[in-house]
């Protein structure tokens, strides 16, 4: 992949997509929930600011860790527009997150552990379940892997 000059602050859409490892129409659907914002040239065509890819990498982390979209934009929405945002403005996200990821961590631990004789879904069909689920009462409580949430 070719590197991109430090002189370059505007970038194309596919210069974007490709170092960032996502489709251009990643970047579009990005842009329509406001995660991500470009420029038009004089010939009607995107640019993305260099800076994008290091949101791109944000978002893309957020994602691998099961942050919601919308939670994601709502971080991205505190950062300061006009200006690169500070190791500052990262911990504090950061700060922010941290007793929700630890959840989820212990949660795939947890997950992990227990995966190979139940993953809590009720389906019964399991004989040594730990999480006996007679007469299938969980489904009560609605659809999926009730034990899970």
């Amino acid at each position: 992949m070719p590197q991109i000059p430090k002189d370059v602050l505007w970038l194309k859409p596919g210069q974007v997509a490709e170092r960032a490892g996502v489709a251009v129409s990643t970047l579009h659907y990005y842009e329509s929930l406001g995660l991500i914002h470009s420029r038009r040239t004089g010939g009607n065509r995107r640019e993305y600011r260099r800076d994008t890819l290091r949101v791109l990498a944000f978002i893309r982390a957020s994602q691998r860790v099961g942050v919601s979209l919308d939670r994601i934009k709502a971080a991205l929405d505190e950062l300061p527009r006009d200006g690169l945002p500070t190791k500052r403005d990262w911990a504090r996200i950061s700060r922010e997150w941290q007793d929700d990821l630890n959840e989820r961590i212990e949660f795939l631990i947890g997950l992990r552990d227990r995966f190979s004789s139940c993953i809590g879904c009720g389906c019964l069909s399991l004989k040594s379940c730990p999480y006996s689920n007679p007469d299938d009462i969980l489904g009560a409580d609605g659809q999926g892997a009730r034990r899970l949430r």
